[in-house]
């Protein structure tokens, strides 16, 4: 009697619980997960727009004759487009892209579109996904977008290379969207671990910048490539917060909702300890931009603000339950808004009227910061015991070898884990070996 008494009380607590729960999925926003980051600054975000512009001039088929220009143009020559490789020459290993040598810039530019809904190859990228199951660098990575930027390297190492040495003081930056950015980000990976192969080009020369990635990368490469491969994510975008296979997210792209729903449950019952010690959960990679342009019970877009940080834990966990989760993974979008938030900078920047060398100390200041936030997060990796993080020997160097499971990994564990470990030896010498009166070591009767 007691016991039937008693579960109307825990219906009645279920159903709270239950209640609870969708009120705070339908108050949580994108901006809760970057509300402590920085501010990015003009100089951080500037190659954004430009770049986006970049990968949208791939979707056509004459540059010299645009369909689809945004307001402005693509700003682009024609006539320093190197390579231009569409799905005939690629063969379906990848989406098309471009080799852009950007005189007005000094940069050298890889940019590779993101997926095309009617090409069954870029499916089979994505669905090569094999989350967790491929090693790499001393991580694991995604096996599709890795076998597409091992492609790319191949085909595209001697006209890299040759442009690298013929341009000294030029940067090499690799660039794209959606499924574009999955590879481009382990491209550099590649690139790092096989510059020689480029002429010795310096870590500090590459750069990548990663629109609305997928999660290709174990957190421990995610954050020790974080000095040189950048993100960026407008709002409430689902591909970076999706952790199930992109198989299941391509297949429910009719029922997208449900499979956003479905995927919020599980986020709130797994736990962020068993997340982190994961080390085959796959994240988005490197530093993260974040655009926020929107926000809770408030309809319409607000100016957008670009938040900026190398988060270890909390690293776009969770999904949002958004009407524009879709939406904001487009590349239009992204460009739009991208320039929009680049203006309003700007704007603040000539109000407050910096002169040259306040802009050269500032933009020294910023790379100090960068480095000082690059090395914390590798030390908070070590803190929360990230599978096979550990900390490299210098900043921006080649010096650490990336993936070794030599003693080299081990440099970042704590004096105490060693002394652990020395003392837990000892205990099991003293228990298995005695001295004898020659001082020798004997095993015990």
């Amino acid at each position: 009697m007691s016991i039937a008494c008693g579960l109307p009380i825990l219906e009645g607590v279920y159903c709270l619980a239950c209640a609870r729960w969708v009120w705070q999925k339908c108050l949580y926003t994108a901006g809760h997960e970057s509300e402590n980051w920085g501010v990015a600054t003009v100089e951080e975000f500037e190659p954004v727009p430009h770049l986006c512009r970049l990968i949208l001039a791939g979707y056509e088929d004459d540059i010299l004759s645009p369909l689809w220009a945004p307001p402005g143009g693509y700003g682009i020559n024609p006539e320093w487009v190197v390579v231009r490789k569409d799905y005939k020459e690629t063969v379906g290993h990848v989406t098309p892209y471009m080799i852009y040598l950007d005189h007005d810039k000094a940069d050298i530019v890889l940019a590779v579109r993101g997926l095309n809904l009617a090409k069954e190859s870029d499916y089979e990228v994505l669905l090569d996904n094999k989350l967790g199951q491929t090693k790499f660098g001393g991580g694991f990575v995604h096996n599709g977008l890795l076998k597409a930027a091992g492609w790319i390297f191949d085909a595209e190492c001697e006209v890299l290379t040759e442009l690298v040495e013929r341009n000294p003081n030029y940067t090499l930056t690799f660039t794209g969207h959606s499924l574009g950015a999955g590879v481009v980000a382990l491209l550099t990976m590649v690139v790092v671990q096989n510059h020689g192969k480029l002429g010795n080009i310096e870590r500090k020369r590459i750069r990548c910048y990663a629109l609305a990635p997928p999660r290709c990368m174990s957190l421990n490469l995610a954050v020790r490539y974080a000095d040189i491969i950048n993100s960026v994510v407008l709002q409430d975008d689902f591909l970076p917060r999706s952790t199930s296979a992109l198989e299941d997210v391509f297949k429910s792209l009719i029922c997208l909702p449900c499979l956003l729903c479905l995927m919020c449950l599980k986020d709130t019952c797994t736990l962020e300890e068993k997340m982190l010690k994961d080390p085959r959960r796959l994240y988005a990679p490197g530093r993260l931009y974040h655009i926020v342009e929107r926000k809770p019970l408030r309809l319409g877009r607000f100016p957008p603000v670009v938040r900026t940080a190398v988060p270890v834990d909390g690293r776009f966990e969770h999904m949002v339950l958004s009407c524009n989760a879709a939406s904001d993974h487009a590349i239009i979008w992204i460009e739009r808004e991208s320039q929009r938030a680049f203006n309003l900078m700007l704007e603040k920047d000539k109000i407050m009227e910096i002169p040259p060398k306040q802009r050269m100390e500032r933009q020294e200041s910023l790379a100090r910061e960068h480095s000082q936030e690059y090395m914390a997060a590798l030390r908070r990796a070590i803190v929360l015991d990230i599978p096979h993080a550990y900390s490299l020997s210098a900043y921006g160097t080649f010096q650490e070898t990336e993936g070794e499971n030599s003693s080299r990994s081990s440099e970042g564990i704590s004096s105490f884990s060693s002394k652990k470990r020395q003392e837990s030896w000892d205990g099991f010498v003293e228990r298995l070996f005695d001295v004898n009166e020659s001082g020798d070591m004997v095993f015990k009767k």
